[in-house]
């Protein structure tokens, strides 16, 4: 084999290892969140019916992370760090979100510069419209408008 040809079969070994392990590295960045799907769910010790009951959730649409998966059941973390395992059956993709700011402002529009409509409270569950760049339009509580995406906590896109 030529010098040359060597030399262009190790870049490309390079590169398609390289772009391997930067796809790994990135798509572990992605933060898995689902929803409560009910407004009663039980979290439990283990990934079976057969584990004690740990924490019972009383709001639907409650954003979790997803941090393990064993069959139907998930392993999940709140808000406030709890964890435990919650079945799948009691989980949704639908976009919801936490305030993570005490009186975070809502906008009518998204721009600092436009109306503001209420301000929210930390720890206030707000369900998710849509997203774009900086922004997110929510709705909560009957009030409409735009939020720093900053200030949120959960499934926003």
């Amino acid at each position: 084999m030529k010098k040359k040809d060597k030399l262009y079969l190790i870049t490309l070994i390079l590169i398609f290892s390289n772009l391997f392990f930067t796809s790994n590295i990135y798509a572990n960045e992605n933060i898995n969140f689902l929803v409560l799907k009910n407004s009663k769910v039980n979290l439990r010790q283990g990934p079976s019916f057969e584990y004690p009951i740990k924490l019972i959730y009383k709001k639907k649409y409650l954003p979790v992370i997803i941090l393990d998966k064993s069959g139907a059941w998930r392993k999940i973390k709140d808000f406030e760090s709890n964890s435990g395992w919650i079945h799948i059956s009691q989980l949704s993709k639908i976009k919801s979100a936490i305030s993570i700011k005490n009186n975070s402002i809502l906008y009518k529009k998204p721009t600092i510069y436009s109306k503001p409509i209420v301000r929210l409270e930390n720890g206030r569950l707000v369900l998710v419209k849509k997203c774009k760049i900086n922004w997110c339009k929510i709705k909560s509580g009957g009030f409409e408008g735009w939020i720093f995406e900053k200030l949120l906590w959960g499934k926003i896109r």
